[in-house]
């Protein structure tokens, strides 16, 4: 926690809805999908059919990780959230801000990598800030925004669930939790794990994207939603998507890919796989005839998947039944268990 008793990562739901949802500037009709809790970009209206999607991130530097990895996060992280609306990331912003002391190679090595992954996604880069001021102990995207234009008719909400979808996971929860952890935290798991799976957890890194999932996923046909399950893990991704969409649904925990190395991260540090941050694990809702096609579709591309239960008419039964048989009701977590060991970890 926090000095202030505020819990770590994004606000509460509660102050979301209660507070800055009302707090939105001018009003504009142009404006289709505005912020709501669980939507990840927003869409505009920008007539004669099309719309543009934008969305907004941070990026944080990784303690122990190559610069270049802070360089890749940085533009697939931000063009997840667009990609997730069944949109190919066309532009993109982002404002970097560096320690005074920050040598010129770092700078150099930062921008390069910004500059490939975003090439390799096809993405053009149309504007942003770059500038060196005290109080940053670390190299820090202040705000990466992604854009993209497309027809009106062409993408899809997490609001967009139907009863009767099913719904699919890709790579399995907390892949970011295990893939920064096992960075931070390699020598406390190289002192009860095989190197082997350690590395492999490291691995995890470079899946911490879904741009690939989600247009994978979209190309094949029937998706009606996707959401990044970020902050809150699957879970709160779950509830999320429901809640937007004022349906209920029916998970079964034992329908997860379960990377082994995601287990053992999480059993070390005593943390819940469903609750934790999981940049890179895709959740998707998709008419139930597409879901053999759908994962054909992502199984091609090297990319896991499973269904993991289906979507229902009944909004107040949002359920997920664990390994163990216990049945309890999908929620976003009072706190992200990643976020106390991770600070913990770079203190």
């Amino acid at each position: 926690m926090t000095g202030s008793g505020q819990k770590i990562g994004k606000i509460d739901t509660g102050i979301f809805n209660s507070f800055l949802q009302h707090r939105l500037g001018a009003s504009d009709t142009s404006v289709i999908v505005p912020p709501r809790t669980g939507i990840d970009a927003g869409v505009i209206s920008l007539g004669n059919g099309e719309v543009l999607i934008v969305a907004e991130d941070p990026i944080f530097a990784i303690p122990g990780q190559p610069l270049e990895m802070f360089g890749w996060y940085t533009v697939h992280i931000g063009a997840s959230d667009v990609a997730v609306m069944g949109v190919a990331p066309r532009y993109m912003t982002y404002s970097l801000l560096l320690p005074p002391d920050t040598p010129d190679e770092d700078l150099k090595t930062i921008v390069n990598s910004i500059h490939t992954a975003a090439s390799e996604l096809g993405i053009a880069i149309v504007g942003g800030h770059t500038g060196y001021y005290p109080g940053f102990a670390a190299p820090t995207i202040g705000g990466v925004t992604v854009f993209a234009i497309a027809k009106e008719d062409s993408y899809v909400t997490p609001a967009g669930a139907k009863p009767g979808n099913v719904v699919i996971l890709t790579k399995g929860p907390a892949i970011e939790t295990a893939g920064i952890l096992s960075v931070l935290r390699e020598k406390d798991l190289l002192v009860n794990h095989e190197p082997g799976l350690v590395k492999r957890a490291q691995a995890l890194c470079s899946q911490m994207s879904v741009v690939r999932d989600a247009l994978t996923a979209m190309s094949a046909g029937g998706v009606t939603g996707m959401h990044d399950a970020t902050e809150g893990g699957v879970i709160g991704g779950l509830f999320e998507i429901a809640d937007a969409s004022g349906v209920g649904m029916d998970i079964d925990e034992s329908r997860f890919v379960y990377p082994p190395e995601v287990r053992m991260v999480c059993e070390h540090f005593g943390i819940d796989p469903i609750r934790s941050i999981a940049e890179g694990s895709l959740l998707i809702t998709a008419q139930e005839e597409y879901s053999d096609a759908i994962l054909t579709s992502l199984a091609a591309h090297d990319i896991v998947g499973s269904v993991i239960g289906t979507v229902t008419s009944n909004p107040v039964r949002r359920m997920i039944r664990r390994l163990d048989g216990s049945i309890i009701p999908l929620e976003v977590p009072a706190q992200d268990p990643f976020w106390p060991v991770f600070f913990e970890s770079v203190s």
